[in-house]
């Protein structure tokens, strides 16, 4: 399904590449190694997804397609690997970056009062961004080296199984003791 899925949208995306939107990309959007479904392109995807996953802005799209564009690998499983941080996990996940990013750099977690002012900005947040910004940086390496391993395990594993399935459907009938 996702390899039908992936190759629908290429389809769609180089039919398409003449629109208005994606002109500015020109034919750099058609590239075959953004839509490859080789395990290089999908690890290397997946990892750059989760990497980026982890910047606490909302700018993972174009951060992804322009990393997409440079490394050129698979731009639909980076998407979808960004994307697993999404809002209903993102409050636990910067909170667990937020502690370990103050245990790093020895800071002591303060209670969190939010006032919608000038020195609460300097003063109440200031200090809680070195932080959270290390927790988020460590995590996003460790999501991105621990993802592209498991993901290569997978893929192996996969390609193991289906190699055993086809020597085990190749392999001829044991002869029959005629006795």
């Amino acid at each position: 399904m996702p390899r039908r899925f992936i190759k629908h949208l290429a389809l769609q995306v180089h039919e398409r590449r003449h629109e208005w939107y994606l002109r500015m990309f020109g034919d750099r959007l058609t590239d075959p190694h953004l839509w490859s479904l080789n395990r290089h392109s999908i690890t290397r995807g997946f990892a750059a997804g989760l990497a980026i996953g982890f910047i606490p802005l909302p700018v993972h799209t174009p951060v992804i397609i322009a990393a997409a564009l440079w490394w050129r690998f698979n731009l639909p499983v980076a998407l979808a690997g960004a994307y697993l941080i999404n809002p209903f996990t993102m409050v636990p996940i910067y909170y667990a970056a937020y502690r370990l990013g103050a245990l790093l750099v020895r800071y002591r977690p303060q209670d969190f009062r939010f006032q919608l002012s000038w020195d609460w900005l300097e003063h109440g947040l200031g200090p809680a961004w070195k932080p959270f910004l290390i927790g988020c940086f460590v995590f996003s390496l460790l999501a991105a080296f621990g993802g592209r391993w498991i993901m290569e395990y997978i893929w192996r594993a996969v390609v193991m199984r289906r190699y055993r399935l086809r020597r085990t459907r190749a392999a001829p009938p044991a002869p029959t003791d005629p006795r």
